[in-house]
């Protein structure tokens, strides 16, 4: 017999390899469902599949000043937050755009820390990890509708330049929100996701599918 629960996995765990809700390793909380093993004769939790963001979406600003998050998105942001309507923004630390993800991606960022600053202590490099903290925790939550309909606070449109259209493009744990004209200047590797963005943008501006 299968059922399944939501749980929290406490940090002293040992089990290595286990990811719950957008891939929560121990210590973060998460949906796993436990199966009976007859071989042991008890339970065992096995880990559900991570949360991932993928492909494309494209939304011009609307009526009351409200862009529109696309369907596939915001079931996955809707998911990661246990059915909460709440999409997570910030500025990107890179490039002049903006990340987004769901709720349940807060849970990671503590093993992302851990794993970066490893890493710059094995290159012997400096690794302000305060700075990165604040880069990872000070993300905007935002409402949605059942639409996907949101308003974008005012400081984004500055952040990540943004004016009437916004393009959406897959990158795994989170995604990325673009002023098209933004991502056009970008140089080798993107050219897919301009492709991509300049035939969304066609569509939605030709009336056939802004949100």
């Amino acid at each position: 017999m299968n059922r399944f629960i939501d749980m929290e996995i406490p940090p002293s765990h040992p089990k290595e390899g286990w990811a719950g809700r957008e891939g929560v390793r121990p210590g973060g909380g998460g949906v796993f469902e436990i199966r009976f093993n007859p071989e042991i004769g008890q339970d065992h939790v096995e880990a559900a599949r991570p949360i991932s963001y993928s492909g494309q979406g494209f939304s011009l600003l609307g009526e009351k000043g409200r862009f529109v998050l696309p369907p596939d998105f915001r079931k996955a942001v809707r998911d990661s937050g246990k059915g909460e309507r709440v999409l997570c923004l910030i500025k990107h630390p890179r490039w002049k755009c903006l990340t987004g993800f769901g709720l349940g991606r807060g849970a990671q960022f503590e093993a992302e820390l851990d794993r970066e600053e490893r890493i710059a202590l094995e290159r012997g490099v400096d690794f302000d990890r305060d700075l990165r903290a604040s880069q990872l925790y000070g993300f905007t939550q935002i409402p949605f509708d059942d639409s996907g309909r949101f308003v974008m606070p005012e400081r984004f449109f500055k952040l990540g330049a943004i004016t009437d259209a916004i393009y959406f493009q897959g990158g795994g744990l989170q995604f990325t929100v673009w002023n098209p004209d933004e991502l056009a200047k970008l140089g080798p590797g993107w050219e897919d996701a301009q492709e991509a963005c300049l035939d969304l943008a066609a569509k939605a501006r030709g009336g056939k599918g802004g949100k």
